[in-house]
């Protein structure tokens, strides 16, 4: 019975996530082949790679003693038009299409963008992160296909484990996307024994810098919050537990005015970003 629920709860979660990121039989052809997925999106992923100042869109880190009902924080939380965001793509699309520092030129020309386009720039600069070397005590992967992503999350988290995906939702789109917002309820702890994270990365489809640290503890958390205009966000939210080994210029340090080690940093996830659990049996 274990593994059989086990095996509908992933069912389920690729439906979900069929749902959510736009996988259908038209996906290569509208997206793909014609060179014009997501245009704004990279050009506004592109722009905050540029320059050392902090966009507001990494303002989404708070420690985790302000992890409690009544308390307000500014955070960047926007969600995206699923119709003009990029799409998963199948394995087979994303087989057939290179994705390698070695053949950025190629890549480039395939999508027809200009050499020195923003597109161009973010293709490039999503390449480089996938091919980096992985930080201590981290396991790292860019899922380029849907199928890609399932194989990872199963891989690191158990064939037969009971897995179910979690991301954060707006109950109605937001106007503004950086403003308050209160913690309205309890926040309410996902019971976990491991996750990994999958992080949308700027390019032409969908891809997700999937990673987990499983030697370091982080909690996940559910919490509902409230804009003043009455608003809801049904957020997930993670506290890394032991920063020590993170960069010392992590943009999170700026923002909370703290050094590695010296407390647990906290975060949003974006509503386009996914967390895959192992449930306890």
């Amino acid at each position: 019975m274990g593994s059989g629920f086990a095996s509908s709860c992933i069912f389920l979660s690729v439906l979900l996530l069929a749902f959510m990121l736009g996988q259908g039989r038209n996906v290569r052809r509208h997206h793909v082949e014609e060179g014009s997925i997501g245009l704004n999106y990279l050009r506004q992923a592109s722009r905050s790679i540029d320059g050392d100042r902090i966009d507001p869109s990494g303002k989404i880190f708070f420690k985790m003693e302000d992890l409690k009902v009544g308390k307000t924080m500014a955070i960047y939380l926007t969600n995206k038009d699923p119709s003009t965001s990029p799409h998963l793509l199948s394995r087979e699309e994303a087989n057939s299409i290179p994705f390698s520092s070695a053949k950025i030129a190629q890549i480039i020309e395939f999508f027809r963008f200009s050499k020195d386009s923003h597109q161009a720039k973010a293709i490039e600069y999503t390449i480089k992160q996938c091919e980096l070397e992985p930080l201590e005590d981290e396991l790292r992967f860019c899922a380029t296909s849907l199928e890609s992503m399932l194989d990872y999350a199963s891989s690191l988290l158990g064939k037969k484990a009971q897995l179910q995906v979690f991301t954060t939702t707006f109950v109605e789109n937001p106007m503004v996307p950086f403003r308050n917002y209160t913690i309205l309820a309890v926040p309410e702890r996902i019971r976990s024994t491991k996750m990994v994270a999958c992080h949308t990365l700027p390019y032409p489809y969908a891809v997700f810098y999937c990673h987990n640290t499983p030697k370091s503890e982080t909690r996940l958390f559910k919490v509902l919050l409230g804009a003043e205009n009455g608003d809801r966000v049904r957020a997930l939210a993670a506290c890394h537990m032991d920063t020590s080994r993170w960069d010392v210029d992590h943009v999170s340090f700026q923002l909370l005015k703290i050094k590695p080690g010296s407390s647990p940093v906290c975060h949003v996830f974006p509503p386009d970003n996914l967390v895959w659990v192992a449930l306890p049996a």
